[in-house]
């Protein structure tokens, strides 16, 4: 039986600070949370907090896992998976990086209790997914050296935040393009930035000069899902929702409405990797595919996201690149979970 739940906090500093519409990160800070049992497994999952677009602080976060959802767990039986982390899930309203981390750890438990990777644990369609790297906003010309300098690394899919000037982002983009050449994917991430008739408008342009985006990533607030509606079906670029998809409810309600072509799953958003699969195959059932994504967070969360991607066949596209922005290259190495090698990670068999 589960006999323990502790937190730990760590802070990783970043090479350089990672900026878009909503904020600006020099550092990424870590809440690690470990779940004991009587017979000597354990599992680790961790969570970041994100203000502004989970509603969680590092402080909200020790609360409630220190609080509900470790009153929920303790003394529970590893007999079911399923009911433990429905009891992560209905231990309080809300607080869904505080849920993601136990969650995530007692993914790993059953994980190690059973000697079976977390990638085939969900499903084990493949072992390897490829990411793309973030583009901050910046200076254009800046952003245009980075862009190459990632593309010499073997990058092949740039994402590229804007949010900034209308006129701004859109130089941004013909830069951008002009420095990658033609076979380089580019994927745009508003974060919100716009309303839905400047969406319109800005996207219509990137199509008339023939930019040739890949998709467009919540262009429109959260909540705006009339909004987010409108532009899906007033462009051709696909358009995908980030912020506005929290649960399987947003999933199905975004569906309803035509909203999105595309989903963006964060395990910081749904409360961990179970609520993450159902919205994955609600999206299937709609024939909407898939990214896994991540805040800037723990390698520990980030290895999590990647073996469910791995797991999961309606997940095919990836924005896993936190890691990388880490100052220490060696913080990438998640007790043996995942390695990268340039833009493709692999799952460990452990």
């Amino acid at each position: 039986m589960i006999t323990d739940v502790t937190v730990t906090h760590t802070r990783n500093k970043l090479k350089e600070p990672f900026i878009t519409a909503i904020r600006s990160v020099d550092e990424i800070e870590t809440l690690t949370i470990t779940v004991e049992t009587d017979d000597g497994f354990y599992g680790v999952g961790a969570a970041s907090p994100t203000l502004k677009i989970t509603g969680d602080s590092l402080e909200s976060i020790q609360s409630a896992v220190r609080g509900p959802i470790k009153q929920a767990i303790i003394g529970t039986p590893l007999k079911s998976l399923e009911h433990l982390v429905t009891k992560v899930r209905d231990a309080c309203v809300g607080n869904t990086s505080a849920k993601a981390a136990v969650d995530i750890a007692l993914y790993d438990l059953f994980s190690r209790k059973y000697q079976l990777p977390m990638y085939q644990l969900l499903g084990g369609y493949q072992r390897e997914i490829t990411t793309d790297m973030t583009l901050s906003i910046g200076e254009e010309a800046e952003m245009a050296a980075k862009a190459k300098s990632l593309v010499q690394q073997g990058f092949s899919a740039l994402k590229v935040k804007l949010g900034g000037e209308f006129q701004e982002d859109l130089s941004r983009m013909r830069r951008l393009r002009q420095t990658v050449g033609e076979s380089i994917q580019l994927r745009i991430d508003a974060n919100q930035s716009w309303d839905a008739k400047t969406a319109v408008r800005f996207i219509r342009m990137l199509e008339e000069e023939q930019l040739d985006i890949e998709f467009i990533e919540q262009p429109v607030k959260a909540a705006d899902f009339k909004g987010l509606a409108y532009v899906t079906n007033a462009v051709h670029t696909p358009i995908m929702a980030d912020e506005s998809l929290f649960s399987a409810a947003d999933a199905l309600r975004l569906v309803q409405m035509a909203a999105c072509d595309l989903f963006n799953i964060k395990l910081m958003k749904t409360g961990g990797i179970r609520e993450a699969i159902v919205i994955a195959d609600i999206a299937e059932a709609a024939g909407i595919p898939c990214m896994i994504g991540s805040m800037m967070e723990s390698p520990i969360s980030v290895s999590a996201a990647v073996h469910l991607a791995c797991g999961h066949r309606n997940i095919i596209y990836a924005d896993m690149d936190a890691p990388l922005w880490l100052e220490k290259l060696e913080d990438t190495l998640v007790d043996g979970m995942i390695s990268y090698n340039g833009p493709r990670i692999s799952c460990l068999e452990r």
